[in-house]
């Protein structure tokens, strides 16, 4: 990915956290596993169990292929981030834990041990999250990290789209034990605002979401869903999708009909791949490097 200066300036501008995609000198790395600084990588929207040749002929290898990538990278990250869709959607339950089974198993062949899993609504629209509690543990979660605070929110077991109540009264909770000055990274499958409601690339109860974090001075939200990189604010907290890891979708709205993209034989795996976030605590910044299934920068 090229950036030029105008555009440096305009995204430096968010103020609460500066990404760079793709900038960053190759040495860049070495002096981020320091006491003011760590790496993690975004997987997202991994989609095991899709088949259809015209828009992925390789279905079953992509993923093997993004982890090898991960494990070349050098140092490793501090722990990976899955935002959502592990697996393709299925009515069969038995189908459905057997695709979740398998992922668990091919994702434990990455190095890195530290794997922190969400739902998409592929994995838990159709029964409330309950078969991917069963493998991989909680929908929601916080935990910290060098300086930051993690927040896992789950905005897809709800079969309308919505965070709950519940759930606010969880995230509220839980944003009280941190200074208003606290590092936030919040990872959610959908995003918070309203980017294509029609599409459902929203949620439903997003703004009240974004209600209790906007006290926070330092936040930043990470997401997948959409299957491509977007990238936004809501006042001063900025929002950044992943690209996924089995099919590319349309931008917002540039097509009648959201369906996903097909493959290209020119450009194989053209619009997949993954990110690794360089967090800089010290400043409250995060670059990112965007990186294509087989580990080339983009």
């Amino acid at each position: 990915m090229k950036i030029n200066r105008r555009d440096f300036l305009k995204l430096a501008g968010y103020g609460s956290a500066i990404f760079v995609s793709g900038l960053a000198a190759p040495g860049r790395w070495a002096d981020a596993s320091g006491e003011n600084g760590f790496l993690f990588v975004q997987m997202s929207d991994t989609h095991w169990g899709f088949s259809n040749p015209a828009v992925n002929p390789d279905s079953t290898g992509t993923l093997r292929k993004a982890i090898a990538a991960v494990n070349d990278l050098k140092p490793q990250p501090d722990f990976i981030m899955f935002t959502g869709d592990l697996t393709h959607t299925t009515d069969d339950e038995k189908e459905r834990r057997k695709r979740m089974t398998e992922f668990r198993d091919i994702a434990g062949g990455l190095k890195v041990k530290k794997l922190n899993y969400m739902p998409g609504e592929h994995d838990a629209g159709l029964d409330e999250g309950a078969v991917f509690k069963d493998i991989f543990g909680l929908t929601r979660y916080s935990f910290d990290h060098k300086g930051v605070h993690f927040i896992v929110l789950d905005n897809v077991s709800d079969p309308t789209g919505s965070i709950g109540d519940e759930q606010l009264q969880w995230l509220s909770a839980d944003l009280k034990k941190q200074d208003k000055g606290a590092r936030i990274v919040v990872f959610t499958h959908r995003p918070l605002f309203d980017l294509a409601p029609d599409w459902d690339w929203h949620t439903r109860d997003g703004a009240k979401a974004l209600d209790l974090l906007m006290p926070w001075t330092n936040v930043t939200v990470f997401y997948g869903h959409i299957h491509q990189e977007n990238h936004r604010t809501t006042g001063h907290i900025t929002h950044h999708s992943a690209r996924g890891l089995m099919y590319p979708l349309p931008a917002p709205y540039s097509v009648p009909k959201k369906m996903p993209v097909p493959w290209d034989s020119a450009q194989p795996y053209k619009g997949l791949g993954f990110r690794s976030v360089d967090a800089k605590v010290g400043k409250a910044a995060y670059d990112l490097t965007e990186y294509g299934v087989k580990g080339e920068r983009l």
